[in-house]
C-alpha cells in the first residue's frame, strides 16, 4: 500500500464528547471529526492486517473466545483509524421470505428479501406472524463493545432496520405498494407492531454503558423520490420514527438518521416532524452533499458525503482532490463529519478507503 502520512502511526486520542458536540453545534474545531455506517469485514481486515500489522480472528459460532478477539479486533479498527466511536447493529430477526444465492462481488451465500410476495399478505398472516421479544434478543456483542472501548470512545449502535425497512421486507415491496390503497388497516397493523417491537428494544439499548448516540438506518427513497409516497411515508412510517427519536432524545441521545434515496419530499418532516439531529446518505446523482450542507446545513448535522462511485473507481490522486473539495466546503459551516455518502462496502479498494481516511486526517 501507498504512503499515508497523515495516518498518525499512534492512534490519536478519541473524543466522543468532542464528536457529538461538533455534529449538534456546540462545538466548532478546524478538522472536521470522521463518521462511518458500515464498513464490510473484507476492507476492515486487509487495513488491521496489512496496513497496521495487527492480526484478526474471524469469530466462530459457538466460540466465545473467537468471538471476544473478533470483536477487539473490530474495536482496534475504529480506533486505530482515528473514529471517536465505533458503530455496530443488530436487529430483532423480522422472519421474511428470502430469495437465497451467492453473492459475485464476494462469493459469500447470502439471501435477498423477496420483492413479490410477503411474509403477511393476510389478516390470518398477521396472527401467525412469530413476532421478536425485545427482551429474548441476544445482545451480548453490543455489551461486549460497550464495555471493551479505549478510553474517550464512546458507542453508536441502532435496531438493524428501521421501520420503513422491515415493513417493506415483512409485507414485501410490492405487497406493501398494493396494501396501502387494498387494506390500508393491515398496513398501518403491521406498522404498529414493527414500531412497538422496535421501540421495546430500544428500552434496551438506552442503558448501555457509553453510548453517544442512536443512528438509525431507515433506506426510504430512490434516486428520484420515496419509495412510498410521502403521505404514506407520514401516515404508517414516520409516526414510528418520531417515536424513537423521542426515546433517544429523553434518554439524552442526539439521533441520527441514514436513509439512502431522494427524500426532498419529507425532509421537512424528517427534520421538524421526527426531529432527526444529522443526515446520512447522500448520493452525488441525487444531491452532492456540499449542496445538502447548503440547504438544511444551519438545521442538522450532516454526516459523510463522499460518493461510494467515486470512492470505489477514482484514482488515488484524483479521490484524494475530489474528497478535500468535500471538507474545504462542508468544514467552515460546522456540523459536519467525514466519510463516505453511503458505507464501505466490501468492492471499495483498500487504497482507496485509506486515501479518504489519510486526507480526512490532513
Amino acid at each position: 500500500m501507498g504512503p499515508f502520512p497523515h495516518i498518525p502511526k499512534n492512534a490519536p486520542h478519541p473524543d466522543a464528547r468532542a464528536f457529538v458536540d461538533v455534529i449538534l453545534g456546540r462545538r466548532h474545531v478546524g478538522r472536521p471529526p470522521m463518521v462511518e455506517y458500515i464498513v464490510d469485514p473484507m476492507v476492515m481486515k486487509p487495513v488491521l492486517v496489512d496496513f497496521l500489522g495487527i492480526g484478526w480472528v474471524d469469530a466462530v459460532p459457538g466460540d466465545r473466545r473467537s468471538w471476544e478477539l473478533h470483536l477487539d479486533g473490530l474495536i482496534q479498527f475504529w480506533y486505530r483509524m482515528g473514529y471517536d466511536f465505533v458503530r455496530v447493529e443488530i436487529g430483532m430477526g423480522f422472519p421474511t421470505r428470502q430469495i437465497l444465492g451467492e453473492d459475485p462481488g464476494t462469493q459469500r451465500r447470502r439471501g435477498w428479501v423477496d420483492q413479490h410476495h410477503g411474509t403477511i399478505e393476510t389478516w390470518d398472516d398477521l396472527e401467525r406472524y412469530p413476532w421478536p421479544q425485545a427482551d429474548q434478543t441476544d445482545i451480548s456483542v453490543l455489551e461486549y463493545i460497550a464495555t471493551h472501548l479505549p478510553d474517550g470512545m464512546g458507542f453508536i449502535t441502532c435496531h438493524g432496520g428501521g421501520p420503513y425497512e422491515h415493513l417493506s421486507a415483512i409485507m414485501s415491496y410490492e405487497g406493501l405498494c398494493l396494501a396501502v390503497h387494498d387494506q390500508p388497516d393491515l398496513v398501518r397493523a403491521v406498522a404498529d407492531r414493527i414500531g412497538q417491537c422496535m421501540a421495546d428494544y430500544y428500552d434496551r439499548l438506552l442503558t448501555l454503558p457509553n453510548l453517544i448516540c442512536i443512528f438509525q438506518g431507515d433506506d426510504m427513497g430512490f434516486r428520484s423520490g420515496t419509495l412510498l409516497s410521502p403521505d404514506h411515508l407520514r401516515e404508517f412510517t414516520l409516526p414510528w420514527q418520531r417515536r424513537l427519536a423521542r426515546k433517544a432524545h429523553d434518554a439524552g441521545k442526539p439521533y441520527f438518521l441514514h436513509s439512502c434515496g431522494n427524500l426532498s419530499s419529507i425532509m421537512d418532516d424528517l427534520i421538524d416532524e421526527v426531529g432527526i439531529d444529522a443526515k446520512h446518505s447522500f448520493e452525488d446523482a441525487i444531491m452532492p452533499v456540499t449542496d445538502f450542507q447548503a440547504r438544511y446545513g444551519d438545521r442538522i448535522g450532516v454526516l459523510g458525503g463522499v460518493d461510494v462511485d467515486k470512492l470505489a473507481s477514482l484514482a488515488p490522486e484524483d479521490l484524494r482532490a475530489y474528497v478535500r473539495r468535500i471538507i474545504d466546503t462542508c468544514a467552515p459551516g460546522g456540523r459536519y463529519a467525514v466519510g463516505s455518502g453511503n458505507s464501505i462496502p466490501s468492492y471499495v479498494p483498500v487504497e482507496n478507503y485509506l486515501t479518504m481516511i489519510d486526507e480526512a486526517q490532513r
